[in-house]
């Protein structure tokens, strides 16, 4: 039944968060997705969609862009066409990063953030940032594939508590055990 296995087509992450108590600096969260070789899925990304940008082929992209967390249900949403990557793609890491200005932040004063991914109507993950509260970032999900198979999706928090603008370049680390 493998041979049938589409795997992941068109993923959504969408991240929330409500607005920053009247008189505080606003809360900024950005999704960010990197994109990473067949050849060397662990090292540099070929390229990093964010905030300002899109994918060089249009199959990853922003929808949806908040500085403050204002608005009805997701602030943030990005989507990412897995069934058109090109075949030198392996992987794909994504992350959200809180911007550290006007204040310095971590997830523990982000007022009540969410995270959801999922495919069409079926929800592969939601979580609350909970596990990664001393975090200024953290990768959220991880889609791989071996050579054209279907993509995977592997879910779970990964905090980095170090300068967001080093989170790009070290967010799709190989994990040590």
């Amino acid at each position: 039944m493998d041979g049938l296995n589409k795997g992941l087509r068109k993923v959504e992450i969408a991240v929330r968060w409500d607005p920053s108590p009247a008189g505080q600096p606003s809360t900024d969260l950005d999704l960010v997705a990197a994109a990473y070789l067949a050849d060397d899925p662990h090292g540099d990304p070929a390229y990093v969609v964010h905030f300002d940008s899109r994918s060089p082929d249009g199959t990853i992209t922003l929808n949806r862009d908040s500085k403050d967390g204002q608005g009805f249900g997701y602030d943030e949403v990005m989507t990412l066409e897995l069934d058109r990557l090109d075949v030198r793609y392996a992987r794909v890491v994504v992350g959200v990063v809180i911007q550290q200005r006007p204040a310095e932040r971590t997830f523990v004063s982000v007022s009540n953030p969410g995270l959801r991914i999922r495919e069409g109507y079926t929800v592969l993950a939601e979580d609350d940032f909970g596990s990664v509260l001393a975090a200024t970032a953290a990768t959220v999900a991880e889609f791989t594939r071996e050579g054209s198979g279907p993509w995977d999706f592997r879910s779970g928090l990964r905090g980095f508590e170090g300068d967001p603008v080093d989170f790009t370049s070290t967010m799709g680390a190989a994990q040590r055990p």
